[in-house]
This record gives structure tokens, C-alpha cells and sequence, in this order.
């Protein structure tokens, strides 16, 4: 799983699934021993669980670079390669 971004101890990975029907565009964020699912369309928590500080972070960063993520998830799910985002600063 590619990773796309890393900031404040979190890191940004998608899945490939080349031509396979995948779920709605989402990433995942890993922290420490967690993870989350946020989906990417309207930005909200899917599955999994993060310190609130954190996930407002990975909120945040996702607001901020929705087009880009979509972009790396079409390129992902097209098998073409994906692209670094820039972590939250």
C-alpha cells in the first residue's frame, strides 16, 4: 500500500486495486498501533479509531487536499502510479 503522505507521527496510505471494484474512494491513516478509514468524497471517518487530536488533524490535511486525493486514487485505481501529497504543516 503506497504511502501518500506523512506528518505528526501519522502516514497517509491508500490500497491498488487495479481493475477491481473497490469501496468508495477512501484512505488510511495509521497512528501509533491505530488505524482509520476516511472516505474521501465528503471527508468522514469509515471505520476505525484515532485521539481526537489526531484525527482533526488527518480531517484537516484531507479538507485541504481533497482534489488531490482523488487524483491519487483514480491514478491508483487506473494502475497508473500515485503522487506524494504535502503533509500538513
Amino acid at each position: 500500500m503506497p504511502t501518500i503522505s506523512m506528518f505528526f507521527g501519522i502516514i497517509i496510505r491508500m490500497f491498488v486495486e487495479v481493475s477491481a471494484s473497490h469501496h468508495r474512494p477512501h484512505f488510511h491513516a495509521y497512528y501509533q498501533d491505530q488505524v482509520v478509514v476516511i472516505a474521501i468524497d465528503n471527508i468522514e471517518l469509515i471505520a476505525g479509531q484515532f485521539p481526537q487530536k489526531q484525527l482533526r488533524l488527518v480531517v484537516a490535511w484531507a479538507e485541504l487536499h481533497q482534489e488531490e486525493l482523488l487524483e491519487v486514487w483514480e491514478n491508483l485505481q487506473s494502475g497508473r502510479p500515485p503522487f506524494k501529497i504535502d503533509p500538513l504543516r
